[in-house]
């Protein structure tokens, strides 16, 4: 990955179509969440993301969730890393492993780590119907810990189940921001990404951010037009160094992130931060 032509990092994808086995169908959580963000998402293989990313001069993370509640189809942690150090020059591998799962569950992240070479762990406690304090989940921060990788949480109210009957099941108090700060403290030298701009929770967020120094918050999943006053004001200043540049594709298209970010009040010398220069040393690329 060449850095320097690179405009922007976007460490908050997606990946909801196979290249092995496609199904061009949108299931019903897909298409609720198309409603959500007003904007229906687009299904893609990872080579065929690699190439509107590379048009886009952009490098960008890449992920599933391991979830039965999940908005993704079927693929696999291994198809998404194999496709993406094939694309290595703007792809970059993230897992996703349900906490659930147990030993299997920790044994699977210990192979992709060594055989497949996955640089982070996507984690959605909404989904996946666990707090993220829970030590269900220990022995699967431990492996990541182990291997001096990035944990990805999904924070905040989520468009996965969003006005569907009982919003499909999904229970918001998994994904508040304040439940890991107790992971922060028991895994400090883990770094932690909270994803989205984290309603209802957003001081909590910036609260765990500021205390904690290996935490950081990416700003994907929202308009930038609609970012709180206060989430400006720290990507600013206090946490000009940890906030990341993220769209949450395919529900969002960076181009739309970049268009409405571009007319936010972000100091010049901070806007290179988030959108690249943060991410780039976080995933020490």
């Amino acid at each position: 990955m060449k850095l320097d032509e690179l405009v922007a990092i976007d460490v908050h994808t997606h990946a909801w179509k196979s290249a092995l086995a496609v199904d061009e169908k949108r299931t019903e959580s897909q298409e609720a969440m198309g409603r959500y963000f007003r904007y229906q998402p687009q299904h893609q293989t990872v080579p065929e993301m690699a190439d509107m990313y590379r048009k886009l001069k952009m490098g960008f993370v890449v992920f599933t969730v391991d979830s039965k509640r999940s908005a993704e189809g079927k693929i696999s942690n291994e198809e998404i890393a194999e496709l993406a150090h094939k694309n290595s020059d703007v792809a970059i591998p993230f897992a996703s492993i349900d906490p659930h799962r147990g030993a299997e569950g920790v044994a699977q992240a210990r192979r992709l780590i060594k055989d497949y070479g996955v640089r982070g762990f996507k984690f959605h406690p909404s989904t996946q119907e666990f707090f993220p304090n829970d030590r269900i989940a220990y022995p699967l921060y431990e492996a990541i810990a182990e291997a001096k990788l990035p944990a990805l949480f999904h924070t905040g109210q989520t468009g996965v189940g969003a006005g569907t009957r009982g919003g499909g099941g999904i229970r918001l108090k998994y994904s508040n921001p304040l439940l890991l700060d107790d992971v922060a403290v028991d895994f400090p030298d883990m770094p932690i990404i909270l994803a989205h701009p984290s309603f209802p929770w957003q001081e909590e967020a910036l609260s765990v951010a500021t205390h904690k120094p290996q935490v950081y918050i990416d700003l994907s999943g929202w308009s930038p037009k609609y970012f709180p006053p206060i989430l400006v004001q720290y990507a600013n200043t206090l946490l000009k160094e940890k906030i990341l540049f993220g769209s949450d594709y395919p529900v969002m298209s960076p181009e739309r992130w970049m268009a409405d970010f571009d007319k936010l009040t972000i100091k010049p010398e901070v806007r290179p931060l988030i959108l690249k220069e943060n991410a780039a040393r976080l995933l020490k690329l």
